[in-house]
């Protein structure tokens, strides 16, 4: 018996119906853009693992400096002590941001660093003597983690959690501001509810899990203005729309505006540690500054701040520092505009669109998305739909042929499988 077939008697996979769900593939080895397989079969991976190999998998210097890292100190608790990496990390962090932008709170996922941005928005509020400010504003189509905060601002229709309904913290969720039509809906709910609310969360640019939707910066300079008028905290979840993704460094940079507190992930160690972070205004953290210990934000995640993590994300910053990741990514984006382009005259297709290094091809609908998955697994690639989607969001180092394989296996696979898909 395999070590997959004996484990699989024990896992629970991701987002997976366990009675129906065939069994994963299995991996031998990474490198590059490239997975290989224990039967010898290798993928290009049109999805960096979920978005965070940026620099494409096994990059030597991230390597190096966690091996150096594990040798000298792998983890110590954060609490009472401190280690190099993580104060680094930080300092790196704040310089890269805008100037309010200037204290890292680490944790170990995204769905946590969204949980402390809530907690910091609610908690300043609270600390000012303001017990009626703790909703938090979130939109249609939005997606911000599977942990219950984060699932009550996660659109309650659309989205995953649906089964939950009832039973989480009650936030509005509301259309994002995108039209004429929803900008005026937006002014009209804050008109008259403002008054009870701590903070707006949105994903800047792209709506990632919730379908890829696409919004443009002007959406975000809406939101700036509406915070700024009834004095709440905008938080812009970033953890999927970081480090290159949406083309530049941050996607907030495409707006000409600042959060009040950024969420980061995924991408920051380049897809080989687990680490986020809830980056805060100096104003923000000053809330919480008092003689009463009860104003501390009284947060911390066992392995926050883990010294591994940290040397990966601090050699991460290095190759965003030394190799051109930002024009590898408008490279890419002009790839996959061109590759998915003929995917649109596709029966069952109903739109593809392209931002920095992340192309969509929309369907009417997926039928069997495990088929579908299958029948791209046999043209090479590694990509994984989800609700009525082929997505790619390669890492930003993948080779012309590489991206030039992704865009036709997707256009086969549509062509000669359309029953699968639609």
């Amino acid at each position: 018996m395999s070590w997959l077939e004996e484990g699989w008697r024990h896992v629970w996979l991701p987002y997976a119906q366990m009675q129906t769900a065939p069994l994963p593939l299995p991996v031998a080895r990474t490198q590059g853009s490239r997975i290989y397989l224990e039967d010898g079969r290798e993928l290009i991976d049109g999805i960096a693992s979920w978005w965070t190999a940026c620099h494409g998998y096994n990059h030597p210097h991230i390597q190096a400096a966690v091996v150096e890292q594990l040798g000298r100190l792998p983890h110590v608790m954060f609490g009472g002590l401190a280690h190099a990496p993580a104060y680094h990390l930080a300092t790196r962090l704040a310089a890269l941001l805008p100037g309010p932008l200037n204290r890292v709170f680490f944790t170990d996922s995204g769905s946590v660093a969204v949980e402390v941005a809530m907690k910091i928005a609610v908690q300043a509020r609270l600390n000012q003597g303001e017990r009626q400010r703790t909703k938090i504003l979130a939109f249609r189509g939005g997606y911000h983690g599977d942990t219950f905060g984060t699932m009550a601002i996660c659109d309650p229709e659309e989205g995953m959690h649906s089964l939950f309904t009832g039973l989480l913290a009650a936030h509005p969720v509301i259309a994002l501001p995108r039209t004429p039509a929803s900008l005026a809906t937006f002014e009209l709910f804050l008109e008259q509810h403002a008054a009870g609310l701590a903070a707006i969360i949105v994903e800047p640019l792209v709506q990632g899990a919730g379908g890829m939707l696409l919004h443009p910066p002007k959406v975000l300079r809406h939101l700036r203005a509406a915070a700024d008028h009834y004095g709440l905290t905008l938080i812009f979840d970033e953890i999927f729309t970081g480090f290159g993704r949406t083309g530049s460094m941050f996607a907030f940079e495409q707006a000409g505006v600042v959060p009040d507190i950024i969420t980061l992930s995924k991408a920051l160690t380049g897809g080989t540690l687990p680490l986020a972070a809830t980056i805060a205004t100096d104003a923000l953290f000053e809330a919480f500054l008092s003689d009463d210990p009860a104003d501390a934000l009284m947060h911390g995640p066992t392995y926050m701040a883990n010294a591994l993590g940290c040397a990966a994300a601090n050699a991460s910053l290095d190759l965003f520092e030394r190799e051109p990741r930002l024009a590898q990514a408008a490279a890419v984006s002009a790839q996959l505009a061109t590759g998915l382009e003929p995917c649109r005259a596709l029966p069952g297709v109903a739109d593809v669109r392209v931002l920095g290094a992340i192309g969509v091809v929309e369907l009417a609908a997926i039928k069997n998305p495990a088929a579908l998955r299958m029948a791209l697994v046999a043209q090479g690639v590694w990509v994984r739909p989800f609700g009525n989607i082929l997505y790619l969001t390669p890492a930003l180092t993948i080779q012309v042929g590489e991206l030039d394989l992704l865009c036709r296996a997707i256009f086969m696979v549509l062509t000669d499988f359309a029953g699968i898909a639609t």
